[in-house]
């Protein structure tokens, strides 16, 4: 870059936090308008967002590493029959397909503690990359709770509603559903976690548990791990999720038979 380049960009004096963050954050200014390298990465993180939601679903690649971890897999997909269809018809994305009702309607191993769904969302990188690390690190604290598993559910074209479907066709007393989240900018990848107790049609928005984020430049497989096995541990003590129950599992005080691997400051922090 030469010394003319380098006098017409105006840099933030705060450059230097970019290092702490993926956020497009200090990108300085040239006249009025964006230094072309930061345009060109602007678009760049916005056709990676837009492939994120148009990348197709490759259960069959999770179905292995599960299997790994001592995981039956079973996939479904939702009354969506495409991904045109899926992004115009939120709707459909929320219900299983009649075919997969009944697939797993007439599943003989039934009333399991919890139901683990992964489905694509709106982002299948995310699932795809951080699905299988992040249940590898739940499991232990699952076998600590003493829950039993139903078959992990593989579902294309779903939206967060589609677990409710799967739980009540199961007959689970929970499910949490791993799913891609809507891409970002600096967040292509980025998985969420929606938990129900008691999963049937009928349960609303405000009876889910949310954790967010969940990638390693966001919240990282140990704490949502963690995060969610307090919630499920709380679920079962109390009989309920969503906005009833607050997620305190960085208060140390509050803490069952279930301790974070990673350990907790005393000030409520958290460290790795």
């Amino acid at each position: 870059m030469s010394r003319r380049e380098i006098d017409l960009i105006h840099r933030n004096p705060w450059e230097a936090l970019r290092q702490f963050t993926a956020a497009r954050i200090a990108l300085g200014r040239t006249g009025d308008s964006l230094p072309t390298a930061e345009l060109l990465k602007f678009g760049l993180a916005h056709a990676q967002a837009r492939d994120a939601v148009h990348q197709p679903f490759m259960s069959e690649e999770l179905a292995g590493p599960l299997a790994a971890l001592g995981l039956h897999t079973l996939t479904v997909n939702s009354a969506a029959p495409d991904r045109s269809t899926y992004l115009r018809r939120p709707d459909l994305g929320r219900k299983l397909s009649a075919q997969s009702h009944a697939q797993l309607s007439a599943w003989p191993d039934k009333q399991a503690d919890l139901l683990l769904v992964i489905g694509d969302g709106l982002s299948s990188k995310a699932v795809h990359r951080q699905a299988v690390p992040l249940i590898a690190e739940l499991l232990p604290y699952l076998r600590t709770l003493g829950l039993s598993l139903a078959p992990v559910v593989l579902a294309h074209q779903s939206r967060v509603a589609l677990g409710d479907d799967a739980g009540e066709c199961l007959q689970a007393k929970a499910v949490a559903i791993l799913i891609g989240e809507r891409p970002g900018l600096s967040s292509p990848d980025s998985l969420g976690i929606y938990m129900t107790w008691g999963p049937n049609t009928t349960r609303l928005e405000s009876e889910r548990n949310c954790i967010s984020n969940i990638r390693p430049e966001g919240l990282d497989y140990p704490q949502a791990a963690f995060k969610l096995a307090w919630l499920l541990e709380q679920s079962f003590q109390r009989r309920l999720s969503g906005v009833q129950l607050k997620d305190e599992s960085d208060n140390p005080a509050l803490h069952g038979c279930i301790s974070p691997a990673y350990g907790i400051k005393s000030d409520n922090s958290v460290y790795n």
